[in-house]
């Protein structure tokens, strides 16, 4: 059984993208993280130590979106699922990056991806989910 940590609208700046006034002016990034976890050690022990913690990894979310500018988004997701796979009690996890202010000609409300990932490295294919 899986149990979800979810931290919702997480919202950094950073300098991410393939234009030069993306990467010098920069832009608010909005992230949505699910932690997938098994809750029965924390409940049974109530030790933060069992679980993940939700406050540090918000921090980290935001040193992710803050780090050194990258060209897509796709890269700033899998460094934001490759720190939330660093807490131990973390099975896997699907994390959302949001770009509002995306640079497009036409009338938008928001670009996103979304990307699941597990420990070892791999996607979630849908069997695991």
């Amino acid at each position: 059984m899986r149990d979800t940590i979810r931290l919702t609208g997480v919202r950094a700046r950073g300098h991410h993208g393939v234009f030069d006034h993306e990467r010098q002016d920069g832009q608010d990034f909005v992230v949505d993280v699910a932690v997938e976890v098994d809750a029965r050690t924390a409940s049974g022990s109530d030790d933060l130590d069992d679980t993940v913690h939700y406050g540090v990894l918000a921090e980290q979310v935001v040193a992710e979106i803050e780090r050194d500018p990258v060209d897509l988004i796709e890269t700033v997701a899998e460094r934001i699922a490759a720190a939330v796979l660093t807490h131990r009690a973390a099975l896997a996890t699907e994390v959302t990056v949001h770009k509002p202010q995306a640079p497009i000609t036409v009338p938008f409300t928001d670009v996103s991806i979304t990307i699941r990932r597990s420990r070892g490295g791999s996607s979630v294919s849908e069997e695991e989910e």
